[in-house]
């Protein structure tokens, strides 16, 4: 089953909105400038408050692998989601954060057509510390909530490369009217959806998680 991860939960209605709904994983997101930033005393309440099974992500952008430890063990999570530059001065987690945390590595799409990011996954494909590659539209300015799609049809044949040494997450711009698009194009191991199931940044849409959701399941058994 296609993996689906809603991220830039603030609040427990919008937590429980989306594991009722079926998702896989809930991002929380850290990073200062973003207007989906939760507290982490915020985020430890609502985790304590979901299923086990759930993935707790951590989303992280310039934050220091000790600030990352410490919100990481005191929040709960399981997973941390750090950018390409972050992530390849750790290649693992932060050593004040619990062994088992997994980490997922946000790559910029447009870099999959330089060679620099070929160049980057080469000796990364050496690395068990990574769990997941999330490709986004992502931006230096703007790192992540985009509401913005990339090239699908031109990025396929490289997320099928990049498929034979990790699991790769689609993001950026996925609504429940889209994500089939994406899913039948990419192949994705899983997908990952902020603005496209919010009433405004911060806030969910019930009926669209549920869409969202069910969209992907739907897209599951018509393959």
């Amino acid at each position: 089953m296609t993996w689906i991860k809603i991220c830039g939960i603030t609040n427990l209605e919008d937590a429980l909105t989306a594991v009722n709904a079926g998702a896989d994983a809930l991002g929380f997101v850290f990073y200062e400038k973003s207007p989906r930033k939760i507290d982490p005393d915020m985020a430890r309440e609502i985790v304590a408050k979901l299923p086990p099974e759930v993935e707790k992500v951590g989303v992280f952008v310039d934050e220091s692998s000790e600030q990352i430890g410490e919100i990481a063990k005191h929040a709960r999570l399981t997973a941390m989601q750090l950018p390409r530059g972050v992530s390849m001065g750790m290649m693992g987690p932060p050593l004040s954060s619990p062994s088992c945390l997994k980490t997922y590595v946000v790559l910029p799409a447009a870099q999959l057509f330089d060679e620099g990011g070929f160049q980057w996954l080469a000796p990364a494909t050496r690395s068990k510390a990574i769990s997941a590659i999330f490709l986004d539209s992502a931006t230096l300015r703007q790192p992540g909530g985009t509401g913005k799609v990339f090239d699908w049809e031109r990025a396929a044949p490289l997320v099928a490369a990049i498929g034979g040494a990790f699991d790769v997450v689609v993001a950026g711009g996925l609504t429940p009217t889209n994500v089939t698009g994406a899913i039948r194009i990419l192949k994705p191991w899983g997908v990952d959806v902020t603005s496209g199931v919010e009433v405004r940044p911060g806030k969910k849409d019930p009926e669209k998680v549920r869409a969202f959701v069910a969209a992907v399941r739907q897209t599951e058994k018509n393959a």
